[in-house]
């Protein structure tokens, strides 16, 4: 088997640093990375309200376990990526407004969307590697420089302002070309599936919005 490429980006990433990246390699982030989800997008986007300054570059979506001390010491321990495909109406704005050129979450967004919104803005999607790992992820945290707008969003959605160190591991979803890693093996693995389920009974309980698709599955 061959060995994944494991690479160390240091934040904010040039362009240059980004080209070098391919769908599946392994990324740790030294830097500034802000947390945003749709409280923020919905603030920022749609109500057209000024992103603050200093955030960096790398934008996460994540819930982070986060709290405020009585002194408004900002503690934040662990951030558990959520779901990115629910952020894409906004996520074009949000280059415009942020000057954003990273996007880490949970399981991607499309490659129609890489290729409309991300390429254009010369920006990658990083992917968490599995679930249960916001333990993990908190401990590449260093500092928690700020939090931006938690009176009017609350700890889960304000914008959390945290300088990493090897903050990871990550895996490189898409590249600047707008290709997608679960694209490219959901194709390899699609033409198995009918074989695999054949004479399984049609799942009894699933999330809201989940497919009964058996090839948009990621294995």
């Amino acid at each position: 088997m061959a060995k994944l490429k494991t690479v160390d980006l240091v934040l904010p990433a040039a362009t240059e640093e980004l080209a070098k990246l391919e769908i599946g390699n392994i990324v740790y982030l030294t830097g500034r990375v802000h947390t945003a989800r749709e409280g923020v997008y919905k603030r920022a986007v749609e109500e057209r309200s000024n992103v603050p300054s200093g955030i960096g570059t790398a934008s996460f979506h994540c819930s982070p376990a986060a709290s405020v001390g009585p002194n408004r010491e900002l503690t934040v321990g662990a951030v558990t990526a959520t779901a990115s495909f629910r952020f894409a109406k906004w996520i074009d704005g949000w280059f415009d407004m942020s000057g954003c050129n990273v996007i880490i979450g949970k399981g991607g967004m499309s490659s129609e969307i890489y290729k409309q919104s991300f390429v254009p803005h010369k920006a990658i999607y990083l992917t968490t590697v599995g679930y249960g790992t916001g333990a993990l992820l908190g401990r590449g945290i260093k500092k928690v420089v700020d939090a931006h707008w938690l009176e009017e969003l609350g700890l889960a959605q304000a914008i959390w302002v945290l300088d990493v160190e090897r903050f990871g591991p990550f895996l490189v979803e898409s590249d600047l070309k707008g290709n997608s890693l679960f694209e490219r093996e959901n194709a390899k693995i699609a033409p198995g599936l009918e074989k695999l389920y054949r004479g399984t009974k049609p799942a009894t309980l699933r999330r809201f919005g989940e497919t009964d698709d058996k090839t948009d599955e990621v294995i």
